[in-house]
């Protein structure tokens, strides 16, 4: 989410709009303004310690931050012509500040809370955010959702009003994610000859983890792979103690390596230097990681999810399965693992079959939504 609110920005201050992401101070480190690109900037403001919390934490000092917001744009003679707000905290935010403003706002869930409880898997989701965001749904003025899919989740779990929901997909930085040389980019990381399969994503139960590390053992006739695991934080050190025992208990323990957080400009070497990145979740809002992968020349598998299958080419640039069940997954990686060497399509036709998902596509399409927004909003205050 992080990422698609970076990217969005600046894209959108290339074309000469004016973006200011407000978040909460969490690092001393940090200056309380950040330029990130042209017209786009972020601004912190504190709200409790400046410290990284727990999420649901945040939901208690949203007051604090809807003060020190309203007190800023105050000082410094700020005025917006639309709010954009991302997850249902900040939509909380965002539903505020709309009536405090007379200005439209327009919401991007990225993850239900709802949907991710149907799904069973992981923590259960409080009563507090299903009920926000089914306000949520219905008083804002216009819901982004990444995929039809999504829109689907909407209307079932929320009542959301169909008119009112547009359907556009995340983005790549297209820039930054493309084929390194193979060669270079395995000896820059210190991989050896392995066959590299990698994931790359939050450590979480719901991205299916344990499912990969099972589809492992299905592949042992395989030789030389290596499962390389990106992805955690302070949050995530227990999951990622439970996967490490899962990995000895199937004997694959010697075949993984959790390289822990790697800065986004390190990920195109990784995906380059692999032979196959996987997607085993359970849920995903969209699956920018797919595209991030494609963009970098490397092939795909995924559980079908999210926006998964319009993102990837069944058979030419990896394979979408039913489901993330450990052999489906560990077949579709075997057929990928075993094409000979010039069989596969080179990267940068897997590259180009991702082009149309370029920020500049998606922030034109965003820009639509805006531009039907405000015209709506301002015939109906009229």
């Amino acid at each position: 989410m992080s990422v698609y609110v970076r990217e969005l920005a600046r894209e959108l201050g290339k074309r000469g709009h004016g973006v200011d992401i407000y978040a909460r101070a969490h690092d001393p480190a940090d200056d309380q303004i950040v330029e990130l690109g042209e017209n786009a900037r972020l601004i912190h403001l504190q709200a409790g310690e400046v410290e990284d919390i727990h999420k649901l934490v945040v939901y208690s000092y949203l007051a604090d931050f809807l003060c020190e917001l309203e007190s800023f744009t105050k000082r410094n003679g700020l005025q917006y012509d639309l709010i954009h707000s991302h997850y249902w905290l900040s939509g909380w935010l965002g539903r505020c500040v709309q009536r405090w403003w007379t200005v439209p706002h327009i919401t991007m869930f990225h993850t239900l809370g709802a949907v991710k409880n149907t799904i069973g898997v992981g923590e259960e989701e409080p009563e507090l955010r299903i009920r926000a965001e089914k306000e949520l749904a219905k008083d804002c003025h216009r819901i982004i959702a990444a995929t039809e899919r999504e829109k689907q989740d909407l209307i079932r779990h929320y009542d959301a009003s169909p008119e009112r929901i547009g359907v556009v997909p995340c983005g790549v930085n297209l820039d930054l994610f493309q084929p390194v040389d193979k060669a270079l980019a395995r000896r820059r990381l210190g991989f050896n000859d392995d066959s590299i399969i990698l994931f790359v994503g939050r450590i979480d139960p719901l991205k299916g983890i344990d499912r990969l590390l099972m589809a492992m053992t299905y592949l042992e006739k395989q030789q030389g792979l290596r499962l390389v695991v990106i992805g955690g934080d302070d949050d995530s050190e227990a999951e990622v103690e439970r996967l490490q025992r899962l990995s000895q208990r199937l004997h694959i323990q010697d075949s993984v390596t959790f390289a822990g957080p790697v800065r986004q400009e390190e990920l195109p070497s990784y995906y380059s230097a692999a032979h196959v990145c996987v997607l085993p979740s359970y849920y995903e809002s969209f699956g920018l990681v797919a595209l991030e992968s494609l963009a970098c020349g490397t092939p795909v598998v995924a559980a079908g999810v999210g926006g998964i299958e319009s993102v990837v080419r069944q058979g030419e640039t990896g394979y979408v399965v039913e489901d993330n069940a450990p052999l489906r997954l560990a077949d579709r990686i075997a057929a990928l693992l075993s094409r000979p060497d010039g069989s596969a399509q080179s990267a940068s036709s897997t590259r180009a079959s991702v082009l149309r998902f370029g920020w500049p596509n998606i922030a034109d399409a965003i820009v639509e939504e805006y531009n039907l927004l405000l015209g709506s909003y301002v015939a109906h205050v009229c």
